[in-house]
């Protein structure tokens, strides 16, 4: 199934109206998840509407919630959610962290009880493109308590994304957005859709034996997902969970949670505060073009830095974004369940060639 984006995010963005988000809202929601199928980041796209339509109704998400700000410093920054969409919430405390970074050559923003935040990496990009550096650390309170840790079969840490931004000028922004594990659980959910086998070393099922079916993931009781690089991983997990977790005053990953609650500790640095003139941005930019002179391990291939794939995939997707069936029809069937009108579904088709 093609998709003619610019129509998905309107389809999209209706979805959330109808079920009483307010315009800017909606539009933050549906903007974000289709940028993130954009970026290739299928994981935290549209696959995601039919779930949060799901939490909103059960009262696990919470509509046109704004920040509750806690400690408000001109460096520091604490705020509490409010269970609302973390689209919104993210926005929200991105720009707060920008703002004053701006100010005060460096900011520090905790986030606590947020909803899901969707895509880490949107907000790094949102911090680079004002010019500054981010680092962006999140976990669950309990909810998404899928990973092991190293040497262990059950499951005690959440996937914990990490995302470090560094602005380029005149070339697209440095972005690692990387989850503290072997797969976002939403990547899971991706290849369960498309009935596709997920990668060795990403998964255990339910008794701690390696599998690659997704299914066994999604099972009673549930498997786990491994930390990704052994020890390694696993240490940088625990570190994202105590400083988007404890640090923030959000909590670490416990069991007997029933929704999710999300903590993000974000880093803003204003690299013209630190050298003076363009220092930061001829000297990365040298370093970037240096590791790019790597010969490539394949006669075809290309040394990469992150956010080049993003890109990449951004520029053929824009002209047409693919989604597979399974996740189409649960996207429409939430879509028509909140009275989406059908006129503006069709609009968002491009083709039925798959």
């Amino acid at each position: 199934m093609k998709l003619q984006p610019e129509a998905l995010k309107q389809f999209v963005s209706r979805v959330f109206a109808n079920i009483g988000c307010g315009g800017d809202e909606a539009d933050c929601i549906g903007d974000h998840l289709v940028e993130a199928n954009l970026a290739g980041h299928d994981s935290h796209g549209v696959i995601r509407t039919p779930i949060y339509v799901e939490w909103l109704n059960a009262g696990k998400v919470v509509a046109n919630q704004n920040l509750d700000i806690t400690i408000d410093s001109p460096t520091l920054t604490v705020a509490d959610g409010n269970l609302g969409f973390g689209q919104w919430i993210g926005k929200q405390i991105t720009a707060i962290g920008i703002d004053k970074c701006k100010e005060q050559g460096m900011s520090i923003v905790a986030l606590r009880n947020a909803g899901h935040l969707g895509r880490i990496g949107h907000y790094a990009e949102m911090a680079a493109v004002e010019g500054l550096v981010s680092l962006h650390f999140v976990n669950t309170s309990g909810l998404g308590m899928f990973v092991v840790p190293s040497g262990g079969l059950d499951a005690r840490l959440s996937v914990n994304p990490i995302a470090v931004g560094f602005p380029l000028p005149g070339r697209s922004p440095f972005i690692l957005d990387m989850a503290a594990a072997s797969a976002a659980e939403g990547k899971l959910k991706v290849a369960r859709n498309k009935g596709v086998p997920v990668p060795a070393g990403w998964i255990l099922d339910s008794k701690g034996q390696p599998t690659t079916d997704p299914n066994d993931f999604y099972t009673d009781p549930m498997g786990a997902i491994l930390p990704f690089g052994g020890h390694k991983g696993y240490g940088l997990g625990l570190v994202a969970e105590i400083l988007a977790g404890a640090l923030t005053g959000a909590g670490c990953s416990q069991p007997g949670k029933t929704q999710l609650e999300q903590g993000m500790l974000s880093i803003y640095v204003d690299p013209q505060k630190l050298q003076s003139g363009d220092a930061f941005a001829a000297e990365i930019g040298r370093y970037i073009d240096f590791v790019k002179t790597s010969r490539p391990s394949t006669p075809d291939g290309k040394v990469l830095i992150p956010g080049d794939i993003e890109e990449q995939t951004r520029a053929v997707r824009r002209q047409g974004l693919e989604l597979d069936k399974a996740t189409w029809k649960q996207l429409t069937d939430a879509a028509q369940a909140c009275d989406v009108p059908q006129e503006l579904i069709d609009a968002a088709v491009m083709s039925n060639d798959d």
